[in-house]
């Protein structure tokens, strides 16, 4: 017997599950130049054999508009789900065994496998495209059908508002590792072959709403063991003289134009300092009488007299390109990352030699130290989520923030094993608390811990056991250089439209009455450390906004 149904986007499909258990979705709204998702789920029970093979699945819309994508979501292996002595009850799972993520694209032009005892879904997805949808109300069918029997046919009504949702306001970086795609795909760096899959990375990056990319000027000394180097992935050239120090940055040059071709509005440059407090020089390779060698690394005091000299010499010159290449306004800059309280002092003496070179460009990092800006050595902190509070009570302003493995417990998070709307409700938490930038480390790090290794991401989701499943990435790499989604890349990217339709609302009836909206029939006010548990709130939230929405564009507010 087949059994399927349409649900949404927020739903995770293991093999084992009931169709049943999925609630159905019937009715959902987007805007006119929104993407939306849901998912049909279904499974082949007590079925011969004959009944296995590949279903072709279509989808028709009438007169919506839009271009319609289906994918398969698919099934990796998770040894490491979960931290099993950090974690809290709001996990799909705990074990170790197949969990869904990959959207991966339907075999044969629109095929998707059925094999007997097993539940499997497909993201269907609508893309305004460049014209939009047709506002109103709309009917999607979507039909299964294996060897001419149709086994399913079914139906989703979806209403679009007549009204865009405004541009994306909120600045968001997911770290891009070079080193990593080279390594991967086994290509030269910065070969022609690397420039492609870099660009190909940067539109899947760009098209879910990733507006800042950081730009390796020097390999970025991140998530790299004492000791250690990764990969050189450096942009800009360095040559010894007698004098002192040349550059070049026609490389540089050419991965900003690539940004602006791929839509990047931000460029985070790479960290000046070593991670985790700011005691050593990154890795920097120059020619030397002809040769490249290292000049700067481990070895390196951050605050020696030959490393201050070189920063002195490289940051006016690297803002002078940035200067002429238009993008200088839209940049920001780091010493080092995740510093600690204890590391305040080397961090501060660090900075201080930076400080008048990049006077007028913000300085930001992660950290959770409420310290380093109330002792005004940092302006622009980026805490971590679950240590927010302090900073926002404090009135930062222009305030960010990030998560990665260590914000484990009673926060949002995008790990393979938690379920979506732990990922999405954070849309919901950057309009509450006014965040303007979002920071996670890992768009594509398919390293191991440290960077010993590369790792294959579909062989170990956890890095090989560095952090819970799915920290690392949200991009898994396709055979021909290209990204697929992770099906949490797309929640995250709801959550930003969730933020806009938000920023729509407050537009038409101020913030007040926006929030009483999105908190209606909560017990208390949502906090990153307080959320509801549960689809039903983000999806019935969502649709009274946009139905609030709708009103006020009626009533002609």
């Amino acid at each position: 017997m087949f059994n399927a149904r349409i649900i949404s986007s927020l739903q995770k499909c293991f093999i084992e599950d009931k169709i049943s258990d999925k609630p159905e979705l019937k009715k959902l709204t987007a805007y006119k130049n929104e993407r939306f998702s849901f998912e049909t789920a279904y499974r082949m029970d007590g079925t011969p054999s004959q009944f296995r093979g590949f279903a072709d699945v279509s989808v028709s819309a009438g007169k919506l508009g839009g271009v319609c994508t289906v994918r398969t979501v698919e099934q990796i292996v998770s040894l490491m789900p979960v931290f099993p002595t950090m974690s809290d009850d709001n996990y799909i799972k705990k074990t170790p065994g197949l969990y869904p993520d990959p959207l991966i694209p339907c075999r044969n032009g629109g095929q998707t496998p059925v094999c007997e005892e097993e539940t499997r879904a497909l993201w269907i997805e609508f893309d305004p495209g460049k014209t939009g949808y047709k506002p109103g109300d709309h009917k999607i069918n979507v039909v299964i059908s294996l060897r001419g029997e149709v086994l399913f046919d079914g139906a989703l009504e979806v209403h679009i508002v007549d009204a865009d949702l405004p541009e994306q306001s909120i600045a968001v970086t997911q770290w891009f590792h070079c080193d990593c795609l080279a390594s991967y795909y086994n290509v030269p760096v910065f070969s022609a072959a690397h420039w492609k899959i870099i660009e190909n990375y940067m539109r899947t990056a760009s098209r879910n709403g990733i507006n800042m990319i950081l730009t390796p000027v020097f390999t970025p000394p991140l998530d790299t063991h004492i000791g250690g180097e990764r990969l050189t992935t450096q942009l800009v050239d360095v040559r010894v003289t007698e004098d002192g120090y040349e550059f070049g940055f026609d490389r540089l040059r050419k991965w900003i134009r690539l940004c602006k071709k791929c839509g990047i509005k931000y460029y985070e440059i790479s960290h000046l300092f070593t991670q985790w407090g700011a005691g050593h020089a990154p890795k920097i390779m120059a020619e030397v009488n002809g040769k490249q060698e290292r000049i700067f690394g481990w070895e390196t005091d951050s605050c020696g007299r030959k490393y201050r000299k070189f920063l002195s010499l490289f940051i006016p010159r690297l803002l002078e390109v940035l200067k002429a290449e238009g993008v200088d306004k839209n940049c920001r800059f780091h010493i080092s990352d995740e510093p600690s309280a204890a590391q305040l002092e080397i961090y501060k003496k660090a900075k201080s030699g930076v400080a008048k070179l990049l006077k007028g460009y913000p300085i930001m990092d992660a950290l959770s130290s409420i310290d380093y800006y109330r002792d005004g050595v940092i302006d622009n902190p980026v805490p971590a989520c679950d240590h927010i509070e302090p900073f926002y009570e404090a009135g930062v302003p222009e305030l960010w923030t990030y998560y990665c493995c260590g914000q484990h417990t009673n926060v949002p998070n995008r790990f393979i094993a938690q379920p979506s709307y732990r990922n999405r409700i954070i849309g919901f938490l950057f309009y509450k608390y006014n965040i303007k930038g979002f920071l996670q480390w890992g768009y594509n790090f398919y390293n191991n811990q440290g960077s010993y290794y590369p790792i294959n991401p579909y062989i170990s989701s956890a890095c090989d056991y560095f952090g819970q499943a799915g920290d690392g990435f949200s991009v898994w790499p396709a055979q021909d250089g290209t990204a697929y989604e992770s099906l949490r890349l797309c929640v995250f990217n709801d959550a930003i439209s969730d933020m806009r339709a938000l920023q729509l609302c407050e537009s038409i009836y101020g913030r007040e009455k926006t929030l009483e909206a999105l908190e209606k029939g909560l017990d208390r006010p949502l906090k990153f450390a307080d959320f509801p548990a549960s689809d039903d709130y983000i999806l019935e939230a969502r649709r009274r906004i946009d139905a609030l929405v709708e009103r006020g564009l009626k009533n002609g507010k």
